[in-house]
């Protein structure tokens, strides 16, 4: 039987955080996901990669969130819920520590997200096109 590098492991669990950060995960989720116990995973994955579990994946969160308020009108506890966090307090804190600034100041520093709003490809063909018609396609045919 050919034995697995245990970092291999921590990396099946940092890629189930980073697929599935919007649900309520747990450090025990990742550790099962690793096939470690929860204290021997914590201790291998900052050995690793230098952060605990738990502050990789509200990093992840926090990334997403900060996308979200820069490119969408969604409110900040919209954002906050679908991000995986519970609490509007502690996600404003937690953002304010790692941004330096509070969600909604965050968002004030960015263009409005309606600048941005993309129209599909089929809407601008129909309203793009010439509203004369060039082709004579109405015209009576030639005497």
């Amino acid at each position: 039987m050919v034995s697995v590098p245990p970092a291999r492991h921590l990396v099946r669990a940092k890629d189930l955080a980073d697929r599935r950060f919007f649900e309520p995960l747990t450090v025990e989720d990742l550790a099962r996901a690793a096939g470690l116990s929860r204290a021997h995973f914590s201790t291998e994955f900052r050995r690793a990669f230098g952060e605990t579990p738990h502050a990789y994946l509200l990093t992840r969160r926090l990334e997403r969130a900060a996308a979200m308020l820069r490119t969408t009108d969604r409110s900040v506890a919209d954002i906050c819920v679908s991000v995986g966090l519970q609490s509007i307090g502690s996600f404003t804190t937690s953002f304010s520590r790692v941004y330096g600034m509070s969600p909604t100041a965050y968002r004030a520093s960015f263009p409005p997200a309606a600048d941005f709003a993309l129209i599909p490809a089929c809407v601008l063909r129909i309203y793009g096109r010439p509203q004369n018609r060039t082709f004579r396609e109405d015209a009576a045919p030639p005497r």
